[in-house]
This record gives structure tokens, C-alpha cells and sequence, in this order.
């Protein structure tokens, strides 16, 4: 990926007028580490290889996965520096490589990003085909861009605990996005929801239909008096000591599942979520978003400038609900 540097937190330039007049910009960091290793660059408009499609980014979603891989706490294999920040985006069909149908330039859009150094914090971003999915004109650009990551891991969790109606399930860290979204998924299945958050978004887990026990010490001790008989699952975005202790709420560990430490899961009997990553997950989320039963409660949007901002907030633990970048 060819670049040019900018000044180190220098503001992108402004695209939303005429993108074929401007050089592309991306946010990416330059070295595993700390934020200080992000900033803006100048990079050429990507090409589309083949199965997949070149989309003109109007918003992104922020989430753990995205300071995580930063800070190189991700699996997969090494990638060249400079590398994009962000996995999830909503645009335009801007072109299509070889072998792609379905599509047309123009198009409206919501995808994951394709695996490799290009990120959706960018201008343009190359996103597989297989993993878009059309956006419906009554669902904003800043709502579907929080679905492929967040909202899509939730719905697969969600379907591998299979939670029957009258289930109990408990979430640790249900005021994030992924969090979020699970409760309502759940609630949406018929199932009792205990969220664990911080007080500070007890509100907002309420709004979902979840009830929230707040995060710390006591975690247990409360959850316990809600679940005297334990819980019938548990999705996990926290992992460590939190894990540690709520996952004995669980009988069988089988019934565990995490987007955040696997060792700790699999240790306990559980498991990580297992991704789908496929256009009928994206169509099946987006059209709940369409008719009014499911939300990403995206609670700020903030200008491709201040994506450090807004990443930090994510990775500080702070941000309620889903942060999402608008780019155009």
C-alpha cells in the first residue's frame, strides 16, 4: 500500500464535496502499540481484486478489535506497516473486481472489511463480497455501519447458545456494542437478560430489556441473588478475572461463549464465537434495523478527524453503546 505521510494527528482532508479531486485518506497505525503510533496517511484508491468490491466509505463503526489489533493482541498473520484501522463500513459501490455480481456501482452498502492492510477509517476500503450485503434506504449510513462487526458477533453468539424462551442469560460488559446487541437478541428470543456493566450505562442496558448488575466486586454477589440457580448462558466481552468468577454461574461451561479471552472460556468448557461472516447475517441484521426491532444504539458520531479520539474512548472502556466515525 503506497503512502504518503501526514503531520502526526493532522485532520483528513475533506471529501465529502468531490472524493476524485482529493488524494484518499486513511487513519492506520504505523507500528504495534500504543495511539501514539496512529495517524492519517495519503494512499492510493484501492483496486478491487477478485470477489471483491471497492466502496466509498460514508461511515465506520469503531470497536475493541480495532486498538486491539493495534496493539498486535489479535491472531492472524503479519502484515506490513502501515496498516488501516477498522473492520466495518457502510457506502457506495464505487467498483467491483473480477467475478462479482449482485452489485452495481452506486449501490448502497454495508460490510466487513476484507482481511489485509487496507482498514475502513479510509476514504475507500476494499471489503469481500461475500461479506456485503445491500443497506435499505430507511436505515441510516451511521446505523449500518455498526452491524458486520458488533451487531453480527453478537447474532452469532446468540445463535450458538441457542438459548430457548425462558432461558436466563448473563452478558459481562453489556453496555459496549457487541454487548448491547446481544441483550436485544436475546430479549428478542424470549430470554430473561442480566447485563454486567458499569453503573454509568446502567440506563442504557435497562433500555434493552436486560437487568443490569453493575460491574466490580459485587458482580457476583448480585448476580447471584438474581440467578439463584445460576444462568442457562453466558456471552462474554470482558474475559479475565470477570469471567473467572460469573462463569461459575454456568453448570454446564459448554454454554459459555466469548469475543474476548478464549483461553479463559475454553478453560472453563466453553468456546469462542464462532463468526458466520456472511451475507445472510448482514441481511438478516440490517432488516431488523429496517422494521424497528433491533438497534445499534449508536450514541456518538464523531468526523473521521477524531478517530484517535473515538478509539481511545473504546479502548478507555468509556464508550456507551456503539461509536461510529462519519466520513462522507
Amino acid at each position: 500500500m503506497k503512502v504518503r505521510y501526514v503531520a502526526p494527528g493532522a485532520p483528513p482532508q475533506d471529501n465529502s464535496q468531490d472524493r476524485r479531486r482529493t488524494m484518499p485518506t486513511a487513519y492506520v497505525y504505523t507500528q504495534h502499540g500504543g495511539p501514539e503510533h496512529e495517524m492519517f496517511v495519503e494512499v492510493e484508491k484501492p483496486l478491487p481484486g477478485p470477489g471483491e468490491i471497492c466502496v466509498a466509505v460514508h461511515a465506520a463503526g469503531v470497536n475493541p478489535a480495532d486498538w486491539k489489533r493495534r496493539a498486535g493482541m489479535t491472531r492472524g498473520g503479519a502484515l506490513d506497516h502501515p496498516v488501516g484501522l477498522g473492520r466495518e463500513v457502510s457506502g457506495t459501490v464505487e467498483a467491483l473486481g473480477d467475478g462479482v455480481t449482485g452489485f452495481a456501482p452506486g449501490d448502497e452498502v454495508l460490510a466487513q472489511v476484507a482481511d489485509g492492510p487496507r482498514g475502513g477509517f479510509a476514504t475507500y476500503a476494499l471489503v469481500a463480497a461475500s461479506w456485503t450485503a445491500p443497506k435499505p434506504a430507511g436505515v441510516s449510513f451511521t446505523d449500518a455501519a455498526a452491524l458486520p462487526i458488533a451487531a453480527a458477533t453478537a447474532y452469532d453468539g446468540i445463535n450458538q447458545l441457542d438459548l430457548h424462551s425462558g432461558a436466563t442469560l448473563l452478558v459481562i460488559g453489556a453496555g459496549g456494542g457487541v454487548g448491547i446487541a446481544a441483550c436485544q437478541f436475546a430479549h428478542n428470543r424470549g430470554a430473561r437478560v442480566i447485563g454486567v456493566a458499569s453503573a454509568a450505562k446502567r440506563e442504557l442496558v435497562e433500555a434493552v430489556g436486560a437487568v443490569h448488575v453493575p460491574s466490580g466486586d459485587n458482580a457476583m454477589t448480585d448476580a447471584r441473588s438474581l440467578a439463584p440457580n445460576g444462568v442457562d448462558g453466558l456471552f462474554d466481552l470482558v474475559g479475565g478475572t470477570a469471567l473467572l468468577g460469573l462463569g461459575t454461574l454456568v453448570d454446564d461451561g459448554s454454554r459459555i461463549v466469548t469475543a474476548a479471552d478464549e483461553a479463559t472460556a475454553v478453560a472453563l468448557g466453553g468456546a469462542r464465537v464462532r463468526r458466520e461472516r456472511t451475507r445472510s447475517v448482514l441481511e438478516a441484521i440490517v432488516d431488523m434495523v429496517d422494521a424497528g426491532t433491533f438497534s445499534p444504539y449508536v450514541t456518538e458520531v464523531f468526523p473521521l478527524a477524531r478517530a484517535r479520539h473515538a478509539l481511545g474512548l473504546v479502548e478507555a472502556g468509556h464508550a456507551k453503546g456503539k461509536l461510529v466515525l462519519q466520513v462522507a
